[in-house]
Protein backbone atom coordinates (compact mmCIF):
# COMPACT_ATOMS: atom_id res chain seq x y z
CA UNK A 1 0.00 0.00 0.00
CA UNK A 2 3.10 2.19 0.53
CA UNK A 3 1.09 3.98 3.45
CA UNK A 4 4.17 3.81 5.71
CA UNK A 5 6.67 6.56 6.63
CA UNK A 6 9.06 6.76 9.49
CA UNK A 7 7.86 10.31 10.53
CA UNK A 8 4.26 9.86 11.89
CA UNK A 9 3.76 13.25 13.11
CA UNK A 10 5.06 14.94 9.50
CA UNK A 11 2.94 12.25 6.94
CA UNK A 12 0.81 9.47 8.62
CA UNK A 13 -2.16 10.99 9.14
CA UNK A 14 -4.70 9.69 11.36
CA UNK A 15 -7.42 9.48 8.31
CA UNK A 16 -4.77 7.13 6.32
CA UNK A 17 -4.40 5.27 9.38
CA UNK A 18 -8.31 4.69 9.34
CA UNK A 19 -8.30 3.45 5.73
CA UNK A 20 -5.96 0.56 6.77
CA UNK A 21 -8.89 -0.42 10.34
CA UNK A 22 -11.65 -0.29 7.63
CA UNK A 23 -10.12 -3.23 6.03
CA UNK A 24 -9.74 -5.41 9.15
CA UNK A 25 -12.01 -7.34 10.67
CA UNK A 26 -10.95 -6.43 14.27
CA UNK A 27 -8.85 -5.26 16.57
CA UNK A 28 -6.06 -6.56 18.51
CA UNK A 29 -3.78 -5.66 21.52
CA UNK A 30 -2.49 -9.62 22.27
CA UNK A 31 -0.94 -11.57 19.92
CA UNK A 32 -2.09 -15.01 21.54
CA UNK A 33 -5.54 -13.93 20.84
CA UNK A 34 -4.62 -13.25 16.94
CA UNK A 35 -7.67 -13.14 14.75
CA UNK A 36 -7.52 -13.75 10.95
CA UNK A 37 -7.39 -10.28 8.67
CA UNK A 38 -7.23 -7.62 12.11
CA UNK A 39 -5.40 -5.18 12.76
CA UNK A 40 -2.61 -5.63 15.70
CA UNK A 41 -1.23 -2.52 17.64
CA UNK A 42 1.60 -2.60 19.52
CA UNK A 43 1.32 -1.39 22.86
CA UNK A 44 4.16 -1.29 25.48
CA UNK A 45 3.94 -1.83 29.52
CA UNK A 46 5.91 -1.90 32.38
CA UNK A 47 7.18 -5.63 31.67
CA UNK A 48 6.11 -6.12 27.91
CA UNK A 49 6.84 -4.65 24.81
CA UNK A 50 4.28 -5.77 22.28
CA UNK A 51 6.72 -4.62 19.32
CA UNK A 52 8.71 -7.29 19.74
CA UNK A 53 5.39 -9.35 18.27
CA UNK A 54 4.73 -7.55 15.50
CA UNK A 55 6.01 -10.01 12.93
CA UNK A 56 4.48 -12.73 14.77
CA UNK A 57 1.58 -10.71 14.80
CA UNK A 58 1.67 -11.22 11.17
CA UNK A 59 2.56 -14.43 10.63
CA UNK A 60 -0.65 -15.07 13.02
CA UNK A 61 -2.91 -13.19 10.14
CA UNK A 62 -2.64 -9.58 11.32
CA UNK A 63 -3.80 -7.90 8.15
CA UNK A 64 -1.78 -4.40 9.24
CA UNK A 65 0.38 -3.73 12.62
CA UNK A 66 0.75 -0.38 14.28
CA UNK A 67 3.72 -0.44 15.75
CA UNK A 68 6.20 2.96 17.57
CA UNK A 69 9.88 1.41 17.40
CA UNK A 70 11.91 1.28 14.34
CA UNK A 71 14.12 -1.57 15.35
CA UNK A 72 10.97 -3.88 14.22
CA UNK A 73 10.00 -2.22 11.43
CA UNK A 74 10.34 -5.03 8.55
CA UNK A 75 7.31 -4.44 5.99
CA UNK A 76 6.33 -1.35 4.65
CA UNK A 77 2.96 -2.38 3.32
CA UNK A 78 2.01 -4.19 6.09
CA UNK A 79 3.64 -2.35 9.41
CA UNK A 80 2.55 1.12 9.91
CA UNK A 81 5.27 3.52 12.33
CA UNK A 82 3.81 5.69 14.30
CA UNK A 83 5.08 8.00 17.38
CA UNK A 84 2.85 6.28 19.96
CA UNK A 85 0.96 3.33 19.44
CA UNK A 86 -1.07 3.84 22.79
CA UNK A 87 -2.32 7.65 21.76
CA UNK A 88 -2.89 5.96 18.15
CA UNK A 89 -5.34 3.44 19.53
CA UNK A 90 -7.06 6.34 21.30
CA UNK A 91 -6.84 8.91 18.52
CA UNK A 92 -8.10 6.14 15.80
CA UNK A 93 -10.96 4.88 18.49
CA UNK A 94 -12.15 8.72 18.46
CA UNK A 95 -11.70 9.45 14.58
CA UNK A 96 -14.37 5.99 14.56
CA UNK A 97 -16.47 7.26 16.83
CA UNK A 98 -16.72 10.60 14.88
CA UNK A 99 -17.07 8.88 11.52
CA UNK A 100 -19.78 6.35 12.92
CA UNK A 101 -21.84 9.14 14.87
CA UNK A 102 -24.05 7.17 16.67
CA UNK A 103 -25.36 7.59 20.46
CA UNK A 104 -23.21 6.40 22.78
CA UNK A 105 -24.05 6.45 26.67
CA UNK A 106 -21.10 6.22 29.20
CA UNK A 107 -21.10 4.86 32.82
CA UNK A 108 -18.78 5.25 35.34
CA UNK A 109 -19.28 4.69 39.09
CA UNK A 110 -17.48 3.34 42.80
CA UNK A 111 -19.64 0.22 42.61
CA UNK A 112 -22.11 -1.74 40.06
CA UNK A 113 -20.93 -0.60 36.81
CA UNK A 114 -20.41 -3.78 35.14
CA UNK A 115 -23.92 -5.08 36.10
CA UNK A 116 -25.92 -1.70 35.25
CA UNK A 117 -24.04 -1.71 31.90
CA UNK A 118 -25.30 -5.17 31.02
CA UNK A 119 -28.56 -4.44 32.83
CA UNK A 120 -29.14 -1.39 30.40
CA UNK A 121 -27.78 -3.36 27.24
CA UNK A 122 -30.30 -6.48 28.02
CA UNK A 123 -33.28 -3.60 28.01
CA UNK A 124 -31.67 -1.79 25.16
CA UNK A 125 -31.10 -4.47 22.53
CA UNK A 126 -35.03 -5.37 22.75
CA UNK A 127 -35.33 -2.97 20.08
CA UNK A 128 -31.99 -1.62 19.07
CA UNK A 129 -28.65 -3.11 18.00
CA UNK A 130 -26.65 -2.12 20.82
CA UNK A 131 -22.97 -3.02 21.55
CA UNK A 132 -21.40 -2.70 25.02
CA UNK A 133 -18.20 -2.77 26.82
CA UNK A 134 -16.98 -6.77 26.78
CA UNK A 135 -16.00 -7.41 30.66
CA UNK A 136 -14.45 -5.12 32.43
CA UNK A 137 -12.87 -3.05 29.62
CA UNK A 138 -12.93 0.18 31.03
CA UNK A 139 -9.79 1.75 31.16
CA UNK A 140 -7.51 3.56 28.31
CA UNK A 141 -6.96 0.84 26.47
CA UNK A 142 -10.27 -0.53 26.80
CA UNK A 143 -12.16 2.25 26.08
CA UNK A 144 -10.80 2.77 22.82
CA UNK A 145 -10.80 -1.13 22.01
CA UNK A 146 -15.36 -1.28 22.47
CA UNK A 147 -15.49 2.39 20.53
CA UNK A 148 -13.57 0.38 17.51
CA UNK A 149 -15.81 -2.49 18.16
CA UNK A 150 -18.64 -0.59 17.07
CA UNK A 151 -19.35 -0.51 13.64
CA UNK A 152 -22.34 0.61 11.21
CA UNK A 153 -24.82 -1.49 12.20
CA UNK A 154 -24.66 -0.66 15.72
CA UNK A 155 -27.64 1.74 16.83
CA UNK A 156 -26.28 2.52 20.42
CA UNK A 157 -23.01 2.34 21.71
CA UNK A 158 -22.60 1.55 25.88
CA UNK A 159 -19.26 2.36 27.28
CA UNK A 160 -17.87 1.73 30.85
CA UNK A 161 -15.91 4.10 32.14
CA UNK A 162 -12.99 2.91 35.03
CA UNK A 163 -10.53 5.08 37.04
CA UNK A 164 -8.41 5.18 40.18
CA UNK A 165 -7.52 8.68 39.62
CA UNK A 166 -8.88 11.97 38.89
CA UNK A 167 -8.40 13.25 35.46
CA UNK A 168 -9.01 9.82 34.16
CA UNK A 169 -12.72 10.15 33.21
CA UNK A 170 -11.99 13.19 31.66
CA UNK A 171 -9.65 11.97 29.36
CA UNK A 172 -12.32 8.92 28.34
CA UNK A 173 -15.07 11.39 27.79
CA UNK A 174 -12.59 12.87 25.49
CA UNK A 175 -11.87 9.92 23.22
CA UNK A 176 -15.57 8.75 23.81
CA UNK A 177 -17.63 11.80 23.59
CA UNK A 178 -20.68 10.47 25.08
CA UNK A 179 -24.31 11.94 24.62
CA UNK A 180 -26.00 10.07 27.51
CA UNK A 181 -24.30 9.49 30.63
CA UNK A 182 -24.69 8.18 34.38
CA UNK A 183 -22.77 7.79 37.63
CA UNK A 184 -24.34 4.72 39.61
CA UNK A 185 -22.57 5.84 43.12
CA UNK A 186 -19.77 7.71 44.73
CA UNK A 187 -18.02 5.27 47.05
CA UNK A 188 -14.55 4.31 49.31
CA UNK A 189 -13.25 2.55 46.09
CA UNK A 190 -9.52 3.32 44.34
CA UNK A 191 -9.08 5.95 47.56
CA UNK A 192 -5.39 5.55 47.34
CA UNK A 193 -5.49 6.84 43.82
CA UNK A 194 -7.98 9.55 44.49
CA UNK A 195 -7.03 11.17 47.54
CA UNK A 196 -10.09 10.10 49.55
CA UNK A 197 -13.41 9.94 49.23
CA UNK A 198 -14.01 13.59 48.07
CA UNK A 199 -11.50 12.84 45.30
CA UNK A 200 -13.67 10.19 44.38
CA UNK A 201 -16.91 12.50 43.89
CA UNK A 202 -14.29 15.18 42.15
CA UNK A 203 -13.17 12.64 39.98
CA UNK A 204 -16.42 10.38 38.91
CA UNK A 205 -18.34 14.09 38.90
CA UNK A 206 -16.27 14.72 35.22
CA UNK A 207 -18.28 12.97 33.31
CA UNK A 208 -20.79 15.15 34.82
CA UNK A 209 -18.29 18.20 33.70
CA UNK A 210 -18.30 16.63 29.79
CA UNK A 211 -22.01 16.21 29.70
CA UNK A 212 -22.84 19.86 30.94
CA UNK A 213 -20.06 21.85 29.18
CA UNK A 214 -21.52 19.86 25.90
CA UNK A 215 -24.99 20.06 26.14
CA UNK A 216 -25.58 16.40 26.95
CA UNK A 217 -27.80 14.60 29.04
CA UNK A 218 -27.24 12.98 32.40
CA UNK A 219 -29.39 9.88 33.94
CA UNK A 220 -29.60 10.72 37.63
CA UNK A 221 -31.33 8.94 40.90
CA UNK A 222 -32.81 11.58 42.62
CA UNK A 223 -32.80 9.39 46.02
CA UNK A 224 -28.67 10.09 45.98
CA UNK A 225 -27.99 13.66 47.65
CA UNK A 226 -24.16 13.69 46.12
CA UNK A 227 -25.78 12.81 41.94
CA UNK A 228 -28.68 15.68 42.22
CA UNK A 229 -25.58 17.89 43.15
CA UNK A 230 -23.18 17.51 41.65
CA UNK A 231 -25.85 17.38 37.99
CA UNK A 232 -27.28 20.86 38.10
CA UNK A 233 -27.43 22.71 35.41
CA UNK A 234 -27.27 19.58 33.30
CA UNK A 235 -29.79 18.34 30.76
CA UNK A 236 -31.26 15.31 32.66
CA UNK A 237 -33.51 12.47 32.95
CA UNK A 238 -34.39 11.00 36.43
CA UNK A 239 -35.61 8.40 38.23
CA UNK A 240 -36.65 8.18 42.03
CA UNK A 241 -38.60 5.84 44.83
CA UNK A 242 -41.49 7.28 45.36
CA UNK A 243 -40.07 10.62 44.18
CA UNK A 244 -40.53 13.26 42.40
CA UNK A 245 -38.85 12.60 38.76
CA UNK A 246 -38.89 11.54 35.30
CA UNK A 247 -39.77 7.66 36.44
CA UNK A 248 -41.13 6.59 39.25
CA UNK A 249 -40.36 3.36 41.48
CA UNK A 250 -42.66 2.64 43.79
CA UNK A 251 -41.06 -0.22 45.97
CA UNK A 252 -38.15 -2.35 46.54
CA UNK A 253 -37.44 -5.56 48.19
CA UNK A 254 -34.49 -7.83 48.33
CA UNK A 255 -34.75 -11.03 49.96
CA UNK A 256 -32.53 -12.72 48.78
CA UNK A 257 -33.57 -11.00 45.30
CA UNK A 258 -34.39 -7.79 43.79
CA UNK A 259 -37.99 -7.34 43.50
CA UNK A 260 -39.16 -3.77 41.99
CA UNK A 261 -42.45 -2.25 41.16
CA UNK A 262 -42.71 0.29 38.56
CA UNK A 263 -45.82 1.63 37.23
CA UNK A 264 -48.48 -1.70 36.63
CA UNK A 265 -44.98 -4.38 36.57
CA UNK A 266 -43.64 -6.32 38.75
CA UNK A 267 -39.63 -6.99 38.75
CA UNK A 268 -38.59 -10.12 39.99
CA UNK A 269 -34.61 -10.09 39.13
CA UNK A 270 -32.47 -12.78 39.70
CA UNK A 271 -30.18 -10.61 41.22
CA UNK A 272 -29.32 -10.72 45.39
CA UNK A 273 -29.27 -7.67 47.46
CA UNK A 274 -30.72 -4.25 47.88
CA UNK A 275 -27.56 -2.59 46.37
CA UNK A 276 -28.94 -3.99 43.36
CA UNK A 277 -32.07 -1.99 43.17
CA UNK A 278 -30.41 1.11 41.83
CA UNK A 279 -28.51 -1.03 39.20
CA UNK A 280 -32.11 -2.12 37.96
CA UNK A 281 -33.61 1.31 38.20
CA UNK A 282 -31.34 2.85 35.82
CA UNK A 283 -32.09 0.25 33.56
CA UNK A 284 -35.33 0.82 33.36
CA UNK A 285 -35.11 4.73 33.25
CA UNK A 286 -32.92 4.47 30.58
CA UNK A 287 -35.26 1.92 29.31
CA UNK A 288 -38.05 4.18 28.92
CA UNK A 289 -35.72 7.23 27.67
CA UNK A 290 -35.56 4.96 24.59
CA UNK A 291 -39.09 4.15 24.09
CA UNK A 292 -38.81 0.13 25.63
CA UNK A 293 -42.33 -0.68 26.83
CA UNK A 294 -42.99 -1.65 30.13
CA UNK A 295 -43.03 -5.57 29.33
CA UNK A 296 -40.03 -5.45 27.65
CA UNK A 297 -37.78 -3.76 30.11
CA UNK A 298 -39.62 -6.52 32.80
CA UNK A 299 -38.62 -9.25 30.33
CA UNK A 300 -35.44 -8.31 29.69
CA UNK A 301 -34.31 -7.66 33.29
CA UNK A 302 -36.33 -10.85 34.34
CA UNK A 303 -34.34 -13.15 32.01
CA UNK A 304 -30.48 -11.04 32.94
CA UNK A 305 -28.45 -13.69 34.64
CA UNK A 306 -25.54 -12.31 36.77
CA UNK A 307 -22.12 -14.20 36.60
CA UNK A 308 -18.25 -13.47 36.58
CA UNK A 309 -18.58 -13.61 40.34
CA UNK A 310 -20.33 -11.07 40.57
CA UNK A 311 -24.16 -11.46 43.33
CA UNK A 312 -24.95 -14.90 42.50
CA UNK A 313 -26.67 -17.58 44.18
CA UNK A 314 -25.07 -21.00 44.32
CA UNK A 315 -26.03 -23.91 46.07
CA UNK A 316 -23.79 -26.36 46.61
CA UNK A 317 -23.58 -29.01 49.16
CA UNK A 318 -26.71 -27.88 50.86
CA UNK A 319 -25.37 -24.59 50.90
CA UNK A 320 -26.91 -21.45 50.03
CA UNK A 321 -24.02 -19.60 48.72
CA UNK A 322 -24.16 -15.54 47.72
CA UNK A 323 -20.75 -15.05 46.04
CA UNK A 324 -19.74 -12.06 44.86
CA UNK A 325 -16.04 -11.97 45.19
CA UNK A 326 -15.39 -10.03 41.68
CA UNK A 327 -14.35 -7.08 44.01
CA UNK A 328 -14.53 -5.30 47.05
CA UNK A 329 -14.33 -1.61 48.28
CA UNK A 330 -15.62 -0.48 51.67
CA UNK A 331 -18.78 1.08 50.12
CA UNK A 332 -19.35 -2.45 48.75
CA UNK A 333 -18.35 -4.65 51.33
CA UNK A 334 -20.74 -2.62 53.59
CA UNK A 335 -23.81 -2.71 51.19
CA UNK A 336 -23.58 -6.34 50.85
CA UNK A 337 -23.32 -6.73 54.50
CA UNK A 338 -26.24 -4.78 55.17
CA UNK A 339 -27.84 -7.02 52.93
CA UNK A 340 -27.02 -10.21 54.03
CA UNK A 341 -27.71 -9.04 57.83
CA UNK A 342 -31.30 -8.49 56.63
CA UNK A 343 -32.25 -11.73 55.01
CA UNK A 344 -34.30 -14.29 56.81
CA UNK A 345 -31.38 -17.30 57.00
CA UNK A 346 -30.72 -18.20 60.72
CA UNK A 347 -27.65 -19.81 60.20
CA UNK A 348 -25.42 -17.72 58.23
CA UNK A 349 -21.36 -17.18 57.73
CA UNK A 350 -19.53 -14.74 56.31
CA UNK A 351 -16.37 -15.14 54.26
CA UNK A 352 -14.85 -11.65 53.58
CA UNK A 353 -11.40 -10.74 51.95
CA UNK A 354 -8.90 -7.97 52.11
CA UNK A 355 -10.28 -4.69 50.17
CA UNK A 356 -7.24 -3.67 48.28
CA UNK A 357 -6.07 0.49 47.23
CA UNK A 358 -7.33 1.94 49.83
CA UNK A 359 -4.13 3.78 50.83
CA UNK A 360 -3.28 5.25 54.52
CA UNK A 361 -7.57 4.82 55.36
CA UNK A 362 -6.70 1.02 54.71
CA UNK A 363 -6.44 0.04 58.40
CA UNK A 364 -9.05 2.25 59.31
CA UNK A 365 -11.39 1.03 56.79
CA UNK A 366 -11.26 -2.90 57.50
CA UNK A 367 -11.46 -1.81 61.29
CA UNK A 368 -15.30 -0.50 60.48
CA UNK A 369 -16.35 -3.63 58.47
CA UNK A 370 -15.23 -6.02 61.73
CA UNK A 371 -16.78 -3.36 64.01
CA UNK A 372 -20.12 -3.73 62.08
CA UNK A 373 -19.98 -7.86 62.07
CA UNK A 374 -18.61 -7.83 66.06
CA UNK A 375 -22.19 -6.82 66.72
CA UNK A 376 -23.88 -9.49 64.89
CA UNK A 377 -23.06 -12.71 66.80
CA UNK A 378 -25.61 -14.64 64.77
CA UNK A 379 -23.59 -14.51 61.93
CA UNK A 380 -20.35 -16.75 61.97
CA UNK A 381 -17.38 -14.55 60.11
CA UNK A 382 -14.40 -15.45 58.66
CA UNK A 383 -11.75 -12.46 57.93
CA UNK A 384 -8.86 -13.12 55.63
CA UNK A 385 -6.05 -11.17 54.71
CA UNK A 386 -3.20 -9.01 56.09
CA UNK A 387 -5.02 -6.00 56.47
CA UNK A 388 -7.71 -7.66 58.51
CA UNK A 389 -5.83 -9.66 60.28
CA UNK A 390 -4.10 -6.00 61.86
CA UNK A 391 -7.62 -5.13 63.03
CA UNK A 392 -7.88 -8.81 64.81
CA UNK A 393 -10.43 -8.66 67.95
CA UNK A 394 -11.27 -11.50 70.34
CA UNK A 395 -14.25 -12.86 69.39
CA UNK A 396 -16.18 -16.11 69.74
CA UNK A 397 -17.90 -15.68 66.09
CA UNK A 398 -15.14 -13.43 64.56
CA UNK A 399 -12.17 -15.56 63.29
CA UNK A 400 -9.29 -14.22 61.35
CA UNK A 401 -6.46 -15.45 58.77
CA UNK A 402 -3.74 -14.09 57.56
CA UNK A 403 -4.12 -15.60 53.96
CA UNK A 404 -6.50 -18.21 52.03
CA UNK A 405 -3.97 -21.03 52.95
CA UNK A 406 -4.85 -20.67 57.13
CA UNK A 407 -8.60 -20.50 55.65
CA UNK A 408 -8.38 -23.67 53.77
CA UNK A 409 -6.27 -25.22 56.49
CA UNK A 410 -9.13 -24.23 59.29
CA UNK A 411 -12.10 -25.68 56.99
CA UNK A 412 -10.51 -28.73 56.79
CA UNK A 413 -11.61 -29.04 60.48
CA UNK A 414 -14.69 -27.29 59.57
CA UNK A 415 -17.11 -28.75 57.80
CA UNK A 416 -19.59 -26.70 56.71
CA UNK A 417 -23.75 -27.52 55.47
CA UNK A 418 -27.05 -26.17 55.73
CA UNK A 419 -25.54 -22.48 55.76
CA UNK A 420 -26.06 -19.16 54.13
CA UNK A 421 -23.14 -18.00 53.13
CA UNK A 422 -21.91 -14.61 51.87
CA UNK A 423 -17.98 -14.89 50.02
CA UNK A 424 -16.98 -10.88 49.18
CA UNK A 425 -13.50 -9.50 48.66
CA UNK A 426 -11.15 -7.53 46.61
CA UNK A 427 -10.24 -9.59 43.55
CA UNK A 428 -6.36 -10.11 44.13
CA UNK A 429 -8.24 -12.25 46.81
CA UNK A 430 -9.44 -14.44 44.41
CA UNK A 431 -11.75 -15.69 47.10
CA UNK A 432 -14.39 -17.78 44.31
CA UNK A 433 -11.79 -20.59 45.19
CA UNK A 434 -14.07 -20.77 48.58
CA UNK A 435 -16.21 -23.03 46.28
CA UNK A 436 -13.54 -25.83 46.07
CA UNK A 437 -13.86 -25.89 50.19
CA UNK A 438 -17.21 -26.50 50.57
Amino acid sequence: MGLLFFSYIRIMRIEDIYQCFLQCDSVSTDTRKIEANSLFIALKGENFDANTFAEEALKKGALFVIIDDKKVFTDENKMILVKDSLKTLQELANYHRNQLGLPIIALTGSNGKTTTKELINSVLSTKYNTKATIGNLNNHIGVPLTLLSFNEDTDIGIVEMGANHQKEIEMLCEIAQPDYGYITNFGKAHLEGFGGVEGVIKGKSELYNYLRNNNKIAFVNNDDPIQVEKSTKINSFTFGINNIGDINIKSIEANPMVKIDFNEEQINSNLIGIYNANNINAAITIGKYFNITDIEIKKAIENYLPNNNRSQLIEKNKNKIILDAYNANPSSMQAAITNFIQLDSKEKIAILGDMFELGKESIAEHKKIVEILEKQPHIRTYFIGKDFYSTKIESNHIHFMKNFSDFENYLKKDKIENKTILIKGSRGMALEKTLDLL
